[in-house]
């Protein structure tokens, strides 16, 4: 579905991603892992066309959108859900959800958002509060449910444990998988290296805007530089 080559990009004069290759297959769960300052989130801009390429090819669907702008790609499919949640605080959640359909008509919109808050039972007595009163694994979830509204045919998830008790984050995860066993296609950013590598089935790890390792989750979960680095072992 996704295709990755030869991508880099910058911010002015600083290089952020040097020659990056990688790619999705439909039905994939993909994660990145690696340090903060890699390019993780860069990267994710970049394939959702908030930060330009400055050199390579992303293909989609094998049609080449690396020029495409943010807007063409939602509609394309490729939806992003931004690292620290980024929800509208003082709208309620119900309306927070439906912006994320905001380009799709309404009339379509009220079973995804049934789905919505059957795949998140908490947020159902909170639809018509604020978005910013919630608790901030709240706020991760309605940040996935509002990426759900759009109908992404590819997923980006960009640190969705990053601040959570550890038991809101094994409520994420769950949930992550959940979406994966039903077939979405989701490329997973997160630091918490172990919980990513454990469902994913093929990852990538980035080292100062480079894929340094590739294969499958389980493979570099075990590798030794792996584990050493990323999950503490």
């Amino acid at each position: 579905m996704l295709d990755v080559t030869r991508l880099s990009s910058r911010y002015g004069r600083i290089p952020a991603l040097a020659c990056v290759d990688l790619s999705v297959g439909r039905g994939e769960l993909v994660a990145l892992v690696g340090a903060n300052g890699a390019g993780k989130t860069t990267l994710l801009r970049v394939l959702s066309g908030v930060q330009p390429a400055a050199d390579g090819i992303v293909r989609f669907e094998n049609s080449d959108i690396t020029s495409a702008s943010p807007r063409q790609r939602v509609r394309m499919g490729i939806v992003q859900v931004p690292e620290g949640r980024q929800v509208f605080g003082p709208m309620t959640v119900d309306d927070n959800l439906r912006l994320g359909a905001f380009m799709r008509p309404q009339r379509e919109t009220n079973a995804d958002l049934d789905r919505v808050y059957a795949l998140f039972p908490g947020l159902t007595n909170k639809r018509r509060e604020p978005a910013g009163t919630l608790s901030g694994g709240q706020q991760q979830m309605l940040a996935i449910g509002r990426a759900l509204m759009g109908k992404p045919k590819l997923l980006l998830l960009d640190e969705p444990s990053m601040g959570l008790a550890p038991r809101l984050v094994a409520e994420i995860f769950a949930t992550i998988r959940a979406l994966k066993d039903d077939a979405a296609t989701i490329l997973l950013v997160d630091q918490n290296a172990n919980a990513a590598l454990s469902i994913a089935d093929r990852a990538y790890v980035l080292e100062v805007g480079r894929i340094t390792l590739a294969g499958r989750g389980d493979e570099l979960a075990s590798h030794p530089r792996v584990r050493q680095a990323y999950l503490g072992l």
